[in-house]
């Protein structure tokens, strides 16, 4: 049995920051992160960090970029990110200088609630953790729904919140949707006559214009690339499957006829990013690392063996995705050549083939608390007055899905591929409160959440970047060492008092 006054479970970004905040203040603290690695998606793939206004990054977020600067001899800010393995060499030092108990492969299997409060945790292996508060700072959200607390999974209809921007999206022209009269069907028939789709499409029907239909922003692996003489070459894996990749050669050959093929960069962010020469992969239009087969709507709630086959699909697009770039003949010889030139880089992800470890999930589960931020305190700007941490990013959906429609054309309808849900919108900047960090106080009285925090999926979409992680982190961290040390319920803590230790740390509260 493991105790501690604190017990965070995940250790990504806002995880660790969770965990050392709490430990800095003197608390016994245990993070328990389910895989073998620290720093989620920070030291995961996603080294191009979107930071938004840089005036409202503070305390850990500002700390991590003072202490990546300080590793490569550079101005703060020089690099939109470190390296991977920098990222979590950072955050492994963090824990270990603030004497923060890690354990790895400690994957949550069952929650013990007593009288609305947490009492145990009990992990994969039959070991077991106690703490007076806890922290959950998973992407999933596993932590507060084995618990019982109140969440939400995907899209909800404009009606919920009276937001403009809810709902399945309008499927109109843009960088991230397909290009009109793509065929989705295997045998290239746009007529009447349907037959099987091809694979990458979702089959379900899209729901109404504005309607919640739980659809949630697709997920992919950001890779690291590099350009280095040492660089490990893209493999065709065993198991290639040439069909699946059918849509990508519709799309190259119709971008051929139009005159619109461009380097292998457009479509990747292929530029040297990151120090030493690497690249961030990013997914840059609507045939990318990121999946859109729906495939991502199951893993909030699926279960431990459903959710690692969801993974595996997504990691095995990645790779697969690489290869097709760099060597199917379809491919335009311009971005075959341009993708030649990188691979993955050898001293990157050593223990998992060069490929990231952390899966990007944009989103799962959002818990529903007191306080549901919404589209509308972002587009205002408001800050709350328990305000713990800014956001500034734009509202940010991704693609949710790639359908097909029939477009009703004379004389027949005419079948085509579509893809749906990409948004970006400017924001100001707006705060983030601590009730939209704590549960209802009937459903738990001892839990703090750092990332599955409570608002809506399009308000979710600004504050989902890692740098708000970091500081939702810290929040989170102090919070629960002082209710731990105060033994009172989360919702009572002394928002002034979190405030002016979040401010000693750094924190930015006003802009």
């Amino acid at each position: 049995m493991i105790a501690a006054d604190v017990t965070v479970y995940g250790a990504t970004s806002a995880g660790v920051c969770a965990a050392v905040a709490a430990a800095r203040t003197g608390a016994r603290v245990v993070l328990l992160e389910p895989g073998r690695h620290v720093g989620g998606m920070t030291s995961g793939g996603l080294g191009y960090t979107d930071v938004g206004d840089v005036r409202a990054l503070g305390g850990m977020a500002a700390e991590f970029r003072a202490a990546v600067a300080d590793h490569y001899g550079v101005a703060v800010g020089h690099y939109a990110g470190p390296e991977p393995h920098v990222a979590e060499e950072i955050f492994l030092r963090w824990i270990e200088e603030a004497g923060v108990l890690l354990v790895t492969d400690a994957r949550l299997s069952a929650v013990e609630v007593r009288d609305g409060r947490i009492a145990r945790l009990t992990l994969a292996d039959g070991s077991t953790a106690e703490a007076a508060v806890f922290v959950d700072a998973s992407y999933e959200g596993d932590l507060l729904a084995a618990a019982g607390v109140s969440y939400a999974v995907g899209r909800e209809s404009r009606a919920l919140y009276g937001e403009q921007f809810a709902g399945r999206r309008e499927v109109v022209p843009g960088r991230h949707s397909l290009p009109p009269w793509i065929s989705p069907f295997r045998d290239d028939d746009t007529g009447l006559n349907a037959g099987p789709l091809l694979p990458q499409i979702k089959p379900e029907p899209m729901a109404e214009v504005g309607e919640g239909d739980g659809g949630i922003m697709s997920f992919g692996y950001r890779v690291c690339l590099s350009s280095a003489p040492d660089r490990i070459p893209f493999r065709r894996r065993d198991g290639y499957d040439d069909a699946h990749w059918e849509l990508g050669r519709r799309i190259f050959a119709d971008a051929a006829r139009r005159g619109d093929v461009h380097p292998a960069g457009r479509y990747l962010g292929l530029e040297p990013n990151l120090p030493g020469g690497k690249a961030d992969g990013n997914s840059l239009g609507p045939f990318s690392l990121s999946v859109l087969d729906g495939s991502a709507w199951e893993y909030p709630d699926a279960d431990p063996v459903r959710r690692e086959e969801i993974r595996l699909h997504h990691l095995r697009h990645a790779e697969d995705f690489l290869w097709f770039l760099a060597n199917d003949p379809a491919v335009p010889a311009g971005v075959r050549r341009d993708m030649q030139a990188w691979g993955l880089p050898a001293d990157e992800f050593a223990d998992t083939g060069h490929l990231p470890h952390q899966l990007y999930v944009r989103e799962a589960r959002r818990m529903l608390s007191d306080a549901v931020l919404t589209e509308h305190d972002l587009r205002a700007g408001a800050v709350p007055p328990d305000v713990v941490a800014l956001g500034s990013y734009h509202l940010d959906i991704r693609e949710v899905q790639r359908s097909w429609r029939w477009v009703y054309e004379h004389p027949d309808p005419i079948a085509m591929a579509v893809t749906e849900g990409y948004l970006s919108v400017r924001v100001p900047v707006y705060g983030i409160g601590y009730g939209s960090l704590v549960p209802r106080r009937e459903e738990c009285t001892n839990l703090v959440v750092a990332v599955c925090v409570s608002a809506s999926h399009v308000a979710f979409s600004s504050l989902r970047m890692e740098p708000q992680y970091q500081m939702l982190g810290h929040a989170a961290g102090l919070a629960a060492a002082s209710a731990a040390r105060g033994g009172h319920a989360v919702q009572d803590a002394d928002t002034d008092h979190l405030q002016q230790r979040l401010r000693d740390g750094g924190a930015v509260l006003a802009v």
